[in-house]
């Protein structure tokens, strides 16, 4: 009711608004205010006898004013109950209850995609968007770097480290610098001076400084190949693959908290720059592979703008407009004359000499006491494209890998599942492809995002398999075609229907909104459509706008890792629970898939502001 006042409110104002005009046709009124409670005779308007075109266009003006009233009260609606959800999300994760956060951060993000609106035309909508996905991400990512067992610790860039660290000039190292360049090789132009021997001096003789620049060289280990790859084709020097060390110590998991820049090229949170795209369900500026395709593609636009390589790198770091003011205010398309004239912030003028520093080290590995250095393995995977949900926790099952294994494979994804409707290339481990085309064939398509697999290790039984995976010894018979009284034999493949959960002690309430159906309200809680209708006795996938859904806490899996099987014996879908109730069919046609040398990081668009202000 409170609504319904609020939004004939909003038509009143706006019919007031829009009454304006004809107010000042008739002119400001020459008598005094009439007294509180009389209404004057000349205050009431003469009837129009003949409406003409000017009438006409008046009351086209009331009704558009009405409508885009109307518009922007559903507009600030939508945005008041996406942000409540998100605060709630907030408050569950401080208070440690990270589960709860997430469903609250999904809930805000869903509201947005779900209310049918277009989020692009409207600049409210996609400004909330941007910010809901920048904020909820920045969060995810300060929850990983805490530990919770799906991500390394970030460890801070070399040039972060070194951000308050002040050199003075060592004309003796300068010199020692300049002789080893006449014999060092690089397609990049590199110079000794006052600025880059400090940098030199730091990563040499500082515990953290050189502890810093040796691990981002090894991590660098994992994507150097692919990286100097997308460097070559688009023509940029391939030692600018040293740009990583300060942006991120070549760590893709990295996200600014301040400014929402994010992964392994530390790109702002700009929409759909450079082929990277950004949702609700993944965020490519983490993909490795995809990234630095982008980073390429943008260092060869900014060379092609500044016809320099030091101001390219300048003008990443701080954006391009700036470096171009600077270099009209000052006259001079020179870094090194821009730094002297104190024209570059603190953080501009650190980055390029700390660069080439790097460079100049990671040339000269002996010199500079990196020779013992063990660069990481590269990281390669398997790919499947993939166009449903389907559970990170059944893909570690399906490859015998473990879930941060699969996590790390795909850090862009931003949830535990793959995409709804949207293609997802799935990276798996390398050589598993085969086995997880021919393993997910036997798990209908629409049970893929709560449905496990199982490889029967030693001393287990079916009924211990079901206390741990929290199924039904029951119904993993009948979806195996195992007959009563059968055990199971180490190495046996199973498929796990998990079992449709109660709503138990503490169940949640959530009341439907236009635009949502069975299925966006399951993904919102990670819980399936069938637990939904089982908790709710509903029999279709839609509900009415209003009602209240009971909804249980999501069903906890224990992930773990699953040894390579050594037979199969799996029956085919035609043996799974015969109820299937959600809006997709059950098609078990096999993913695509491709062989690439991608890497494991979490996705978009170029910087345009320095590493200070991100």
């Amino acid at each position: 009711m409170s609504e319904i006042n609020s939004f004939n409110k909003v038509r009143r104002l706006a019919l007031m608004a829009a009454c304006a005009p004809l107010v000042l046709l008739a002119g400001c009124p020459k008598d005094p205010p009439a007294t509180p409670g009389k209404v004057p005779a000349q205050a009431t308007a003469p009837a129009i006898a003949n409406a003409g075109p000017q009438s006409q266009q008046l009351g086209i003006t009331t009704a558009q004013s009405v409508d885009n009233a109307a518009k922007a009260y559903k507009v600030q609606q939508l945005i008041n109950t996406a942000e409540k959800s998100y605060r709630s999300g907030v408050d569950n994760y401080r208070a440690g209850h990270l589960d709860a956060a997430r469903v609250d951060f999904d809930s805000a993000v869903d509201l947005l995609l779900t209310s049918g609106m277009d989020l692009k035309s409207d600049p409210q909508l996609s400004d909330e968007f941007e910010h809901l996905l920048s904020a909820v991400n920045s969060l995810e990512m300060a929850a990983l770097k805490q530990g919770n067992g799906f991500s390394p610790t970030i460890e801070a860039a070399p040039l972060d480290a070194a951000s308050e660290v002040t050199f003075p000039s060592n004309p003796e190292l300068t010199a020692k610098v300049a002789a080893e360049l006449k014999t060092t090789q690089s397609d990049f132009p590199l110079v000794i001076n006052d600025y880059v021997a400090g940098f030199i001096s730091y990563f040499s003789n500082s515990p953290a400084g050189h502890a810093h620049l040796l691990r981002s060289l090894e991590r660098g280990g994992k994507y150097k190949d692919m990286i100097l790859k997308d460097l070559e084709n688009e023509g940029v020097p391939r030692d600018l693959i040293y740009l990583a060390v300060a942006e991120s110590g070549f760590q893709p998991q990295v996200v600014n908290a301040q400014s929402g820049a994010g992964g392994m090229w530390q790109f702002m949170p700009f929409q759909g720059a450079y082929g990277l795209t950004r949702n609700g369900w993944f965020d490519e500026r983490f993909d490795p592979e995809k990234s630095s395709k982008a980073y390429a593609r943008y260092m060869k636009e900014l060379y092609n703008q500044f016809g320099d390589w030091y101001l390219a790198m300048a003008a990443y770091n701080w954006g391009p407009g700036n470096v171009q003011r600077a270099v009209m205010r000052t006259g001079y398309a020179d870094f090194w004359e821009l730094y002297r004239r104190n024209v570059l912030p603190t953080a501009t003028k650190n980055y390029v000499p700390g660069i080439i520093a790097a460079i100049i080290m990671a040339k000269n590995p002996e010199q500079y006491g990196l020779d013992k250095m063990v660069p990481e393995s590269a990281v390669v995977s398997d790919t499947v494209t993939i166009d449903h949900p389907v559970d990170l926790r059944l893909v570690a099952d399906l490859t015998n890998a473990s879930l941060p294994e699969i996590v790390a494979l795909n850090p862009s994804l931003l949830r535990m599942t793959t995409p709804r409707d949207i293609s997802f290339d799935l990276h798996i481990p390398v050589g598993m492809s085969d086995v997880f085309n021919e393993r997910i064939k036997n798990i209908p398509e629409d049970k893929r995002a709560s449905w496990r697999f199982h490889v029967v290790r030693a001393g287990e039984s079916l009924d211990g398999i079901a206390s741990a995976l929290h199924a039904r010894p029951s119904e993993i018979a009948e979806a195996n075609g195992i007959a009563a009284g059968e055990t199971v034999d180490v190495g046996d493949e199973l498929v796990i229907p998990v079992a449709v959960a109660s709503a138990g002690d503490h169940p949640q309430h959530y009341t439907v909104r236009h635009g949502d159906t069975l299925v966006t309200v399951a993904d919102r809680f990670g819980v399936s459509v069938e637990q939904l209708k089982h908790w709710n006795h509903l029999t279709s996938n839609t509900a009415k706008p209003g009602r209240v859904l009971t909804i249980a806490e999501p069903v906890r899996l224990a992930p773990g890792v699953r040894t390579r099987s050594k037979k199969a014996h799996v029956a085919s879908a035609s043996h799974s629970t015969s109820t299937t109730h959600t809006a997709r069919s059950t098609s078990t046609k096999p993913s695509s898939t491709k062989r690439t040398s991608t890497s494991n990081s979490k996705s978009t668009s170029p910087k345009s502001k320095s590493k200070a202000a991100r």
